[in-house]
């Protein structure tokens, strides 16, 4: 898993491209990154599957904030992103979720 962020010179935002490797998705078809970002919501995170097998999917997000998140694979398997810059207790349920500060 890794997480990028390029900061946009002329404007106030940061292209986020959070990745997950094949090895890492394992046998996953499927991978979303859900967060505050874009309201949990899994038709708004789906993430692109390249020829190797990786996935990544690409964000601008406002700078200046940060944003809880984590991986969703298949529908059912939570992972967090070991690159996040924090990680804070989910207000929902008894988990962590990963940070990521701008």
């Amino acid at each position: 898993m890794s997480l990028t962020k390029k900061y946009l010179k002329s404007k106030p935002l940061c292209k986020v491209t959070f990745k997950l490797t094949a090895e890492e998705a394992g046998q996953a078809n499927q991978a979303v990154v859900l967060g505050d970002f874009n309201n949990w919501d899994r038709s708004e995170a789906e993430m692109k599957r390249n020829k190797k097998g990786d996935f990544s999917l690409t964000l601008d997000l406002p700078t200046e904030a940060s944003f809880h998140y984590r991986y969703l694979l298949d529908g059912d398997k939570w992972e967090n992103d070991p690159e996040a810059d924090a990680y804070e207790r989910s207000p929902i349920g008894e988990h962590d979720n990963s940070v990521v500060r701008l």
